[in-house]
């Protein structure tokens, strides 16, 4: 029988969707969490507390795949202390888990790490279609995928397939953005951000376990793999199509200046173009639920 999946951010959207998924199809599950007791249990699914940053080896040991995707929300007061645990729940807690996996024994070692990271990795392009093959961009978070994804990697010579999901915001009223969002446009205090020309790169909560699952259990998948709809749009667009599904107007764009104001150097990953492309699950022959963002939204909202 294949050993358990280990989850870490267990308890976050994508960990706990993922989570639901695998165990309904019956297959065993070790979640790793801060918060073990908010996740639930039972036969061949057990619970695995942390800090956040190193995982104990016995978590690891005979397990069939990591999907790492613990860490410290981007989005909040910019501080100092923020964003040193930013850096610090993925880059030092990705060092750990691969130190953890080399000190196992080859046999009880995991066959794939399937690592989290984030389509901030491309920096402010512009137009430039984005496949997984385009190179790192400059700013905070390019810097903080570049070396997340350097950790991960660091895997390979000790026999485990490699995949780094470079996701990009996802749609689900059970968390992340949405939520918040949809209440504002419900208020009629909704509207684009800057200019809103800038490319917004998307995928559904459906989707973005989907392609985790093809991660975990394609052996062609290996290396970078972009985590987002082929349906891209600018901000001004998706700022539209949500307005239509919560049947109100947006009339009130969010000046560039306040979001740098508020953001300081973290402004640019909401202000950024990123046309990101799923070109390697579509090769693989990944089907979407919701190619579109008119579809998402409506499985959300409607």
């Amino acid at each position: 029988m294949p050993g358990p999946v280990v989850i870490t951010g267990a308890s976050g959207l994508v960990g706990g969707a993922l989570a639901a998924r695998l165990r309904g199809e019956g297959r065993r599950l070790r979640l790793a969490s801060r918060t073990p007791a908010r996740l639930a249990t039972g036969p061949g699914v057990e619970a695995v507390g942390w800090d956040g940053r190193d995982l104990p080896r016995s978590a690891l040991s005979g397990s069939e795949a990591i999907v790492h995707l613990a860490g410290e929300p981007i989005f909040g007061l910019p501080t100092r202390a923020r964003r040193e645990r930013i850096w610090a729940t993925r880059i030092d807690s990705t060092k750990s888990l691969v130190r953890r996996i080399a000190e196992l024994p080859s046999s009880e070692r995991p066959r794939t790490l399937v690592c989290a990271s984030a389509v901030g990795f491309y920096g402010d392009r512009g137009e430039e279609p984005l496949a997984e093959t385009a190179a790192p961009g400059q700013g905070f978070l390019a810097e903080l995928c570049v070396a997340w994804e350097d950790e991960a990697r660091q895997a390979e010579p000790l026999g485990v397939r490699v995949v780094q999901l470079r996701s990009g915001v996802v749609l689900s009223l059970e968390g992340g953005a949405l939520p918040v969002l949809s209440r504002v446009f419900r208020a009629g205090l909704g509207g684009r951000i800057g200019g809103g020309r800038q490319w917004f790169s998307w995928v559904h909560l459906d989707d973005a376990v989907g392609l985790v699952r093809l991660a975990l259990d394609d052996a062609r998948a290996s290396g970078p793999l972009n985590n987002v709809s082929p349906g891209a749009v600018r901000n001004r667009d998706f700022t539209r199509a949500l307005a239509s599904a919560v049947r109100r107007p947006a009339l009130l764009p969010t000046p560039a200046f306040a979001v740098r104001l508020a953001l300081r150097d973290l402004a640019s990953e909401l202000l950024g173009s990123r046309r990101v492309l799923p070109a390697r699950a579509e090769t693989l022959g990944y089907r979407f639920d919701h190619a579109d963002v008119a579809s998402a939204l409506a499985a959300e909202l409607a």
